[in-house]
């Protein structure tokens, strides 16, 4: 395979009629090319989704309350319910498969401006929660520090704050860190500026427009007695987030007499599910994308076939004089053979290249797009080392298959005959 002249041969057969040399590489450029701009693709969104929820705990569920819809023990069906304080000790103590829990408050705002500064003034979400909160979504202290254990026991008026509700609040080089807020007519000191590593946001709104305070502060502050609005927990290690939820629905019933069969009476989900959900689309995009991009290769790998075989025939006087002086099936297999791998490698690593080559672009814009604040649903789209070299080896393999079945025609040809044959 390594003989100079084989190549030189090679190359000058392909030379000869460069257009219908061409048009037959053309087609495997095509499929490896769409292969990798698939593959690529589908990688970006796949990156694009879970960088927004891998550095959520994927061992969490989240749970809150709903109206009653069947009724029990007195309770008429429609019932509207809460958490309570008692549930989080409860818990704590008699639910050993729970990790890190999280009780959580949402501001009762109705609309409007609830944030005020000076003359600055803004609508922010706002949320009451436990330091253990940041342990199952991911907040990183930009400046200052994260409400602590013994904000909560003191009932701190302290907050964190999103990094837009800095642009709004304050000035352009202010430190808003030792600064008031007053929110809702309470003034909250701000202890740390935080920023979101996840792009999920129990309870809507955008992440960088967050205010945290102390749950307990939160409870007291706005007169909202020992009433929960929403659960997050985290499961031991070996223990099921969906094994989890299960049993604590089970439990938050008996205690707040809802009927065991009520399925709409806690509003439940987990990230472990969703993430499995995840897994499986992108899995089935991926293999689509093997399906999609073989199948456009096999096309082509069959047109260099076809196109071989009439090489064959005009070329058979020419195998039969090889023959004639002493060439054995074997040389002539080995040439017919290099000549389709070289077609088909040649035309394969060019598309190869531009794919990546456009992805690279790509990448390059997205990470722009990126740094100027714009919501990228698509990152790093990219093929990794283990794809690459798989489709090297199914070009090499589709162009020995390509080149053997020309290769066996012509050696079935008896030399005299070859010889004779006028084309």
């Amino acid at each position: 395979m390594f003989d100079l002249d084989l190549w030189r041969e090679i190359i000058s057969a392909l030379k000869k009629n460069r257009l219908r040399s061409f048009m037959t590489a053309f087609g495997v450029f095509w499929g490896i090319f769409m292969l990798i701009i698939m593959s690529g693709a589908g990688k970006a969104l796949e990156n694009g989704v879970l960088d927004g929820v891998r550095a959520f705990a994927t061992n969490s569920a989240f749970f809150w309350t709903e109206r009653t819809s069947v009724p029990y023990e007195g309770f008429q069906r429609g019932r509207r319910w809460s958490y309570e304080n008692t549930d989080i000790q409860y818990i704590r103590e008699n639910v050993k498969e729970v990790e890190y829990l999280s009780p959580r408050l949402f501001g009762n705002f109705q609309g409007g401006t609830n944030t005020v500064r000076g003359e600055r003034t803004g609508t922010f979400n706002m949320y009451g929660d436990y330091p253990d909160y940041f342990k199952i979504d991911r907040w990183t202290p930009v400046k200052g520090r994260l409400i602590n254990e013994i904000d909560i026991r003191q009932e701190r008026k302290v907050c964190n704050i999103g990094e837009r509700v800095v642009e709004v609040m304050f000035a352009k080089d202010e430190d808003p860190i030792g600064q008031y807020l007053k929110i809702s007519g309470v003034y909250f000191q701000v202890v740390g500026v935080i920023h979101a590593e996840t792009r999920i946001n129990i309870g809507g709104g955008k992440k960088e427009e967050t205010i945290i305070i102390p749950f307990s502060t939160m409870q007291t502050a706005y007169n909202m007695g020992k009433v929960v609005h929403f659960f997050s927990v985290t499961s031991q290690k070996g223990t099921k987030a969906s094994d989890l939820e299960e049993k604590l629905k089970k439990i938050l019933k008996e205690r707040h007499k809802v009927a065991p069969e009520d399925l709409q009476a806690i509003g439940s989900f987990n990230i472990e599910k969703e993430f499995a959900k995840f897994s499986a689309l992108f899995l089935g995009i991926q293999v689509l994308t093997w399906i999609v991009g073989i199948g456009t290769l096999l096309a082509g790998v069959i047109g260099v076939s076809n196109i071989m075989l009439v090489i064959i025939k005009e070329r058979t006087q020419e195998i039969g004089i090889q023959r004639a002086i002493g060439a054995t099936p074997a040389t002539v297999i080995k040439h017919i053979v290099a000549e389709s791998v070289f077609l088909t490698v040649m035309a394969g690593y060019i598309g190869l290249s531009l794919g990546v080559g456009i992805l690279e672009l790509l990448n390059q814009i997205l990470i722009k797009a990126s740094e100027s604040g714009s919501e990228i649903f698509f990152r790093s789209p990219e093929v990794n080392l283990t794809m690459a070299l798989s489709a090297l080896g199914v070009l090499v393999v589709s162009g020995i298959i390509a080149g053997l079945i020309p290769a066996k025609r012509a050696v079935s040809i008896k030399p005299i005959d070859a010889i004779r044959d006028e084309g």
